[in-house]
This record gives C-alpha cells, structure tokens and sequence, in this order.
C-alpha cells in the first residue's frame, strides 16, 4: 500500500479519464495507492477540498495558503483554526517561504508562515512545508518558532538542509523529480534519508515521474517514483510502501488509512 502523501486533486487534469475524478483515483489504487492527501494552497478552493474528502473515504485534506498566493491576503489565526477543525483536516498548510518567484513579498509570507505554525501547535496538526530558495529562513523560523511537527514536501535540496530537517524531527518527502536523469544530488539524497522518516508524493498535476515526464501527473503515477527509489535505495518496492505508509500514519495521525 502507498500513500500519496502529498496531491491536488482539485486541480488534475483529467481528460486521459474522461473527466472523471473518481477513475483518476481508481486508476491509482489499482497501482496501489490507497490514501491520498488533498493538499490546500488557497483558503477559497475549502469548500471544494471538503467536497472531494467527504465523498472518498481513502482522501484527506489539509488547510492552508500558500507562500505564492500572498495576493489574496494574510489568513486570519481565527479563520485557519476554524476550519482545521473539520475532521478529514490532517495538515495545516502548505504553507512556508518562496523567494524565487517573489521576493518582495517575503516579509508578508514569514507573517502568513507564523500563523499557519501557530495553527499547528494549537491544533496539533502538522505543517506541510513548501520552500524554495528560502531554506534557511525556513528551517530558522521553524525553530525560533516551535514548529514540532512537519514534512518537508516535494524536497530538493541538499543533503545538509536534509540532515537539519532531520535533526528537528521532521519527515522529509520525495516527488518525481528524484526519477529525473539529472537529480544526481536528490537521488543521493534520497538514499540517506532515514527509512522511519521518509515520506512519498506525486504533488500532482506537477512534475510527472519518468516514464511519465512531460504528461499532467497524476496520482497513479506514485508507483513510479516509489519503485525508482527503492532499486536507489536498494530494497523492495513493498518495503518501502510499507515504511512510508507507517510514516505517513505516524506523521499525519487523524488520517484514517483503510
């Protein structure tokens, strides 16, 4: 069994499946992949998130602005602890630090970050953490400010932002881009990551896993990158489903796994 640990079924494209957002999720779990993780980027798709997490038992949803979306404004603490309330909520976020796209906003995202880390520690619900040319201020705003529990989503950075993840007690997740021929660095990075503390995810529509490179991902798509880090990793694809999957329960613990 894998689980996708982190997708947008909200935005997949689904013309290969005739439109249909349930044989999309077939298709996966016919791969096995039996729980998905809805994740939120924007406080107005909500509704929509719930609607897809209440009418498929095997998929969660998380809660959240992303660090891109600062246009819409900062999120209220009183309006994300609301609605993190509803029980198929599992995470808080994504939510974190982007630099490369725009910079000017960053005093803005550290604000909206602190709140989504507030919104963690009060409700115990881990945080999905996006980052991309800001790992440093990252990881130093999550220790400054107490954040306990957290994945590092669709990581590429280096073994030594890794092993500072880590030392925090944080589970770091792999996309497709490990399958990509030149993600040298990430594919060794990939090897080192401790069994107990790796996750696995397609952050579909994005970034598509060799042989699916160049096609909206999707989440039956996980397979492939799973199987592509077990022969890095050197072990069986059912050993890493399996450890993976107990990481994904251990992390994100009111995700109810069928």
């Amino acid at each position: 069994m894998l689980v996708d640990s982190h997708c947008h079924l909200d935005m997949l494209n689904l013309a290969r499946h005739d439109g249909s957002l349930d044989a999309a999720l077939a298709a996966a779990r016919a791969r096995g992949v039996k729980h998905f993780l809805c994740v939120s980027v924007e406080l107005d798709k909500f509704e929509l998130l719930r609607g897809i997490a209440e009418a498929h038992d095997d998929v969660s949803f998380s809660v959240g602005v992303h660090p891109c979306h600062t246009d819409a404004g900062e999120p209220a603490l009183d309006d994300l602890l609301a609605l993190a309330a509803h029980p198929k909520v599992v995470a808080i976020g994504e939510t974190g630090l982007d630099y490369f796209h725009d910079a000017s906003t960053r005093e803005q995202q550290q604000r909206m970050f602190s709140t989504h880390i507030e919104v963690s520690r009060r409700t115990g619900k881990p945080l999905i953490i996006h980052t991309r040319s800001s790992r440093e201020d990252v990881l130093a705003q999550m220790r400054a400010e107490g954040a306990e529990q957290a994945v590092m989503h669709c990581f590429t950075e280096d073994w030594d932002t890794a092993q500072a993840a880590l030392d925090l007690g944080y589970f770091i997740s792999i996309s497709g881009i490990v399958t990509f021929p030149k993600a040298l660095e990430l594919k060794e990075v990939a090897k080192r990551i401790p069994l107990d503390r790796l996750l696995v995810e397609t952050d579909s529509p994005y970034l598509a896993p060799v042989p699916n490179r160049g096609k909206p991902n999707e989440p039956a798509f996980l397979a492939d990158t799973a199987a592509h880090i077990a022969e890095l990793r050197g072990i069986s694809l059912e050993t890493l489903a399996e450890a993976t999957t107990r990481n994904f329960q251990a992390l994100f613990r009111q995700a109810r796994l069928s």
